[in-house]
């Protein structure tokens, strides 16, 4: 029978899981940005559905790198001139609409030095897809994060017939199941979806290795300070500001 416990052992397993296979790849990840960063770029984050949640995890909030920025469908409303109903439409779905990537990336302030990292748990579907596929075509590097068991599983929904880990430099595999539900029920339906709590796992993971890097390399780390302690409202104001516009 399902109960807290039971998804606390799984919860836990997936956890040492993640450690002792994607070691690897979050350092590289981790080097990748570390580097961007030193040349003054900015980490793009795109999530489809709930995998923006991973960007929201680890921006604006004390402890969390300044250069990270969140891309959203919603600021095409924001910022790019489309209305509410168009935006909302149920027939001619705006984000599977041609050419939306190059459409996403114009509303931005995009340098050479930026590193794209996209999330999808299926890592199947168009949107993700072309955002990856057009970070890599104008030389970014790209990470994705993705359920290798999910991805394998199903096929691609996208026109080229590839999915979104053909397109990285790096895979991190959230190592969650095919559907994203964690646990049997013995009968039909699986309950507890779990590539949230992988998700702000592995991305909390990479920047705290980021932070190694910058300082093992004698540099400061652009991180938000807590605003109890002496000057953090200047230091941050002062980060802040050092990435307006892009961010």
């Amino acid at each position: 029978m399902v109960n807290a416990k039971v998804f606390k052992d799984e919860v836990k397993k997936l956890i040492e899981k993640i450690y002792e296979t994607q070691a690897a790849n979050i350092d590289a990840t981790a080097e990748i940005m570390t580097n961007a960063i030193k040349k003054g770029g900015v980490i793009h984050i795109y999530g489809s559905g709930h995998s923006v949640g991973l960007g929201i995890d680890i921006t604006d909030r004390p402890g969390c790198l300044v250069p990270i920025h969140i891309m959203e469908m919603t600021d095409f409303v924001y910022y790019g001139g489309v209305s509410v109903e168009e935006f909302t439409d149920k027939v001619n779905i705006f984000e599977r609409r041609p050419g939306m990537a190059e459409k996403l990336f114009n509303l931005y302030d995009l340098n050479e030095n930026d590193v794209f990292v996209v999330i999808s748990n299926s890592g199947i579907n168009g949107i993700v897809i072309d955002v990856a596929d057009l970070a890599r075509q104008r030389g970014h590097k790209v990470i994705t994060i993705t359920s290798m068991t999910h991805t394998l599983a199903e096929g691609s929904r996208h026109p080229s017939g590839k999915k979104l880990y053909e397109y990285a430099d790096v895979v991190i595999d959230n190592c969650g199941p095919q559907g994203d539900a964690l646990l049997d029920t013995e009968k039909e339906e699986r309950i507890c979806s779990v590539s949230s709590i992988t998700g702000a796992l592995i991305a909390q993971t990479i920047g705290t290795e980021v932070v190694r890097d910058l300082m093992e390399k004698g540099l400061e780390a652009p991180v938000l300070w807590d605003e109890t302690l002496e000057g953090a409202k200047e230091h941050n104001e002062k980060l802040l500001a050092q990435y307006e516009g892009r961010i």
